[in-house]
């Protein structure tokens, strides 16, 4: 019965001192939730809250808060622009490559400027191998 008794002082002491930290605890030092959120469940939940409360969200002291910025005001997200830019600038240029590599008009790496053209009419005597191939 000694025991219960010191117990229970014991819980209430660390939900009274859990309640104070929290209300005084600065808005960016609090994690997770809201403070008025924690505040309900601290006092809902008294062991559960008290032990919530001090692993998630209690923020360390030497945490800095960085501050939410809007992304034209984030200097890391208008350095990602350029390189935005450069990237769909090379893919541009992948992509009209394999158009000219696909379209029928004449090949500009081939020596003599002429379009290369499949057989027509392949050799009839030669029979296709494992691999579908007549040349092998």
């Amino acid at each position: 019965m000694r025991w219960l008794v010191i117990l229970v002082v014991v819980v209430v002491v660390a939900t009274i001192y859990a309640v104070i930290d929290c209300a005084m605890m600065a808005h960016d030092r609090v994690r997770g939730l809201s403070k008025p959120v924690w505040l309900v469940i601290i006092l809902l939940l008294p062991v559960l809250g008290l032990i919530l409360w001090f692993t998630v969200g209690r923020g360390r002291a030497g945490q800095v808060a960085r501050p939410r910025l809007a992304p034209d005001d984030d200097p890391a997200f208008i350095g990602t622009l350029g390189r935005d830019k450069e990237q769909d600038e090379r893919i541009r240029r992948l992509e009209e490559e394999l158009a000219s590599l696909d379209s029928d008009d004449v090949d500009p790496h081939e020596p003599d400027g002429s379009k290369p053209t499949p057989d027509k009419h392949p050799d009839p005597k030669q029979k296709p191998d494992d691999t579908g191939r007549a040349d092998a």
